[in-house]
């Protein structure tokens, strides 16, 4: 199993009070040729499948669009000083316009990657997410993790929370043209046949330092390059 796509689930909800969603969608698949798009939902939830590059170019797509109703919402509200506001609409305005200047300044980033070749890095490239001032979280949604980028303090100005989060998208696309994924089923395997695939892997841990080696009850994944999985696979068997 290689890594060539990965799934991504859009709320395109959040545009549904500007633009008439089947419209946007068809717009997106004009633009996004090298995707495959699923049904959009009575929820305005939508399934797109395809490369991390090509989901790349779709999130930016969208971006802009986001941009641009962000940008006329300033606009409308700059206009509504003229006029007398309660003091909680102000505040919570307020609220909401340093909210927007803080994640258009870079000071919060996310990136949707696939969960397996997220695990990965976490395991072999540690330091790739411990930014001098940035605060790296995360949430698993099965196949999808979001990977989230925050300033921690005055030490990490804006750009280097853009160039962290960066630093790891660029990343994950190289890995992913590396990586494979390989499984093997336990459920129908014995008590003892499981143990023993158990021991084996364990075994050959320390002569393929580099592949990831998750158990679970009703499996084993192993996700490494093409050749230490060829190879660790075919001693396993």
């Amino acid at each position: 199993q290689a890594f060539n796509s990965v799934t991504s689930i859009l709320n395109m909800a959040v545009f549904k009070d500007h633009f008439v969603l089947e419209e946007l969608v068809e717009e997106m698949k004009k633009q996004s040729t090298a995707l495959s798009f699923g049904p959009l939902q009575p929820n305005g939830h939508l399934a797109v499948q395809g490369s991390f590059p090509a989901l790349r170019v779709l999130r930016d797509l969208l971006l802009l669009k986001a941009k641009s109703l962000s940008e006329k919402g300033r606009r409308e509200e700059s206009k509504s000083h003229l006029r007398p506001r309660r003091r909680p609409q102000e505040h919570g305005g307020v609220a909401e316009r340093r909210n927007s200047v803080r994640e258009a300044h870079g000071e919060k980033q996310e990136v949707v990657l696939d969960t397996d070749i997220y695990r990965y890095m976490r395991c072999f490239y540690p330091r790739k997410f411990q930014g001098n001032g940035v605060v790296v979280s995360d949430v698993s949604d099965g196949e999808i993790t979001t990977v989230c980028f925050e300033n921690a303090g005055r030490r990490a100005d804006a750009q280097h929370v853009v160039r962290v989060k960066e630093m790891i998208e660029d990343l994950s696309i190289k890995l992913q043209s590396i990586l494979c994924k390989e499984r093997f089923y336990l459920k129908e395997r014995t008590r003892g046949e499981k143990q023993r695939y158990k021991m084996v892997c364990e075994r050959l841990k320390r002569r393929f330092p580099k592949v990831l080696i998750t158990v679970c009850d009703t499996h084993i994944d192993l996700i490494g390059t093409f050749s230490e999985i060829f190879e660790f696979a075919k001693e396993v068997k």
